[in-house]
């Protein structure tokens, strides 16, 4: 590109922008529509917007009257339709000019949700598989005007002429592409038959196709939209709705929701997934505007809660992007998608009240789903939270049970806490839940909202020792030594040392700790290295009396009842230290360097001093 010359260009003149239409065909391929095979979509579209300007114009002709007929033989591709035509100044006006489309020019926005095309850059499309667009048509707004040919190529120049009435005896269109060599892929007989079903199968005009065989013409839609047709029963509606979900989806629904909104004229199903699925990944969904099918990926219908489900819908009132493969981000759609999600909480009502079974069968599969969606709706909390299946001391069950079972229910903040104290709190009698997950701790903070009867609060350590037995006087005085070793073996992990009595006996040692401690003793740490720096006092200014972690032994496993009467010092610091070593690798929390390195040092030293002893 070059700069003008301003010095010979009087200023303030006007300049027409120069469009290069290689370029731009170029870039319609690669940026704004996905694949090659859109150009078929787009013939369809201008063909049905046709139809529906026809219709406008003969408001008393059925449906049926005026249709699209396809055909292709390998050499060419040819899209004909009974629409409302064009004259030679329609021609100059709308094919020449990129961008102008003849749906806004004949001044009826009040009416564009009546046709698909909005952009008028459609026929470009055409050029992705073609060198040359020729086009014969005859309008039906002027009935006395000549047919008119239009002849594009892919170099930006064009031709019109106008041909006798008998070279378009009826009104309406016919679109021929002459393939390139390398666009056999999209314009063989069988694909374009193909790509015209998945396009059109719910067209509302008749489409038919033809190939070089020349025989009866075969129907692309023969059969309406499953939701648009009328069933004997309601199980037949049913079946019939699932049964079309399997064949466009892949999957068998675990069960089908109807879709219904008459205001923007949406109707469609929703599928249940019948398998569980990662929270947050969004599946995409199946939207039709008017038919002509939009998106097979369309994220943007549904809240991201709602990824338990895949959609079907055909719309009217939708707004496609310019390259119609997906939705524009409007009012319009943020209503679509606030109402969808009204019939799928209402689905899980209904589920609720009426069908256990099917109920049971949606938690266990989507439970994580409907706990995302109970944190932020209060009705679908009061509804189903009771039913929701937690992690538990008492294994997976549903809230409502366990709080019958136990009438103080604690939460842990952590997976690993849970995993730390989930043996001895059973054991102990305590009603422990896992909140680590994620939802999982908020939701059961909330249970005494529909459980007024029911106390929930965080485990604290504290909580979980008291409900250890203490051993007698004697026997804890007769360990007083072996603790004081242990503890000052223990030190370095800021760790105290304690002596129980808890079920089961075949636990050795507990290591109570928590998240929210070892934060605190690693700020400590770093406020000690940092003293005297700016660090050092901001942190300083933030610390709080470093919590300490608890070693806790059972006096009830025998080997413990042997270690306590150990009297070698060395030998009594390394048995506290694989103590500690094996209780906190049975908490499942990551070990720092330090822990892995004190398990194997006391590991080694065990097995030298066994060694020694044998020899």
């Amino acid at each position: 590109m070059t700069l003008p010359d301003t010095a010979a260009t009087p200023a303030g003149d006007d300049r027409t922008f120069q469009v290069d239409l290689r370029g731009l065909v170029d870039l319609l391929s690669h940026h704004l529509y996905s694949s090659p095979r859109v150009y078929l979509r787009e013939l369809l579209q201008n063909a049905v917007d046709a139809l529906t300007a026809r219709h406008a114009l003969e408001p008393g002709a059925s449906t049926d009257a005026f249709g699209i007929r396809l055909y292709a033989d390998g050499s060419v591709v040819r899209v004909e339709d009974d629409g409302v035509g064009l004259t030679e100044a329609d021609v100059h006006t709308f094919l020449a000019t990129i961008g102008r489309s003849s749906k806004r020019a004949e001044k009826i926005a009040e009416q564009r949700g009546d046709f698909i095309g909005q952009f008028g850059i459609g026929l470009l499309s055409c050029f992705l598989v073609a060198d040359e667009i020729h086009v014969l048509s005859r309008s039906a707004r002027t009935p006395d005007a000549p047919a008119v040919e239009w002849r594009g190529r892919g170099d930006g120049s064009y031709t019109v002429r106008t041909l006798p009435a008998s070279a378009r005896p009826r009104p309406g269109t016919t679109v021929t592409l002459t393939p390139r060599a390398d666009a056999g892929e999209w314009t063989r007989p069988l694909q374009v038959q193909a790509l015209a079903r998945h396009f059109g199968s719910l067209l509302r005009h008749p489409v038919t196709f033809t190939d070089t065989t020349g025989g009866t013409p075969a129907p692309v839609n023969p059969d309406p939209a499953p939701w648009a047709v009328t069933y004997p029963t309601p199980g037949a509606r049913s079946r019939a709705l699932a049964a079309y979900g399997e064949d466009v989806l892949g999957f068998k629904p675990l069960d089908t929701i109807e879709l219904d909104l008459p205001a923007v004229g949406l109707k469609g199903i929703a599928c249940v997934l019948p398998e569980t699925v990662p929270a947050g990944r969004r599946h995409g969904h199946r939207v039709h505007v008017k038919g002509m099918l939009l998106s097979e990926q369309a994220e943007e219908i549904l809240p991201e809660w709602a990824f338990f489900v895949r959609c079907v819908v055909d719309a009217e009132s939708l707004r496609p992007t310019a390259s119609r493969e997906s939705l524009y981000e409007d009012d319009t759609l943020a209503a679509v998608r606030d109402a969808l999600a009204e019939r799928l909480r209402d689905w899980i009502a209904r589920a609720a009240a009426s069908d256990p079974d099917l109920l049971a069968r949606f938690l266990q599969v989507h439970h994580l789903a409907v706990k995302s969606l109970a944190v932020h709706d209060d009705e679908i909390l009061r509804m189903l939270l009771p039913w929701l299946p937690f992690e538990t001391t008492d294994g997976h069950a549903t809230l409502d049970e366990f709080a019958r079972t136990h009438r103080t229910v604690l939460v842990t903040s952590s997976v690993e806490e849970f995993r730390q104290v989930a043996a001895i709190a059973s054991a102990a009698g305590l009603g422990v839940v896992n909140g680590g997950y994620t939802y999982d701790r908020e939701l059961v903070h909330r249970l005494p909202e529909i459980r007024p009867e029911a106390s929930v609060a965080d485990l604290d350590p504290a909580t979980l020792t008291a409900h250890l037995d203490p051993v007698d006087r004697e026997t804890e005085l007769a360990a007083a030594a072996y603790l004081a070793q242990a503890r000052d073996a223990l030190a370095v992990f800021d760790c105290d040392v304690a002596l129980r009595a808890f079920q089961p006996a075949s636990a050795p040692a507990l290591l109570v700790d928590s998240r929210e401690a070892r934060h605190e003793r690693t700020r400590s740490q770093l406020a000690r290295e940092q003293e005297g720096g700016v660090w050092g006092d901001i942190l300083g200014a933030l610390r709080q009396e470093a919590p300490r972690a608890q070693l806790i032994l059972n006096q009830l496993n025998p080997l413990v009842r042997t270690a306590v009467t150990i009297t070698e010092p060395e030998l009594a610091r390394t048995s506290a230290e694989a103590l500690y070593g094996q209780a906190a690798m049975l908490s499942r929390r990551p070990l720092r360097p330090a822990e892995s390195s004190l398990i194997n040092r006391s590991f080694l030293d065990l097995l030298a001093h066994a060694l020694r002893k044998d020899s």
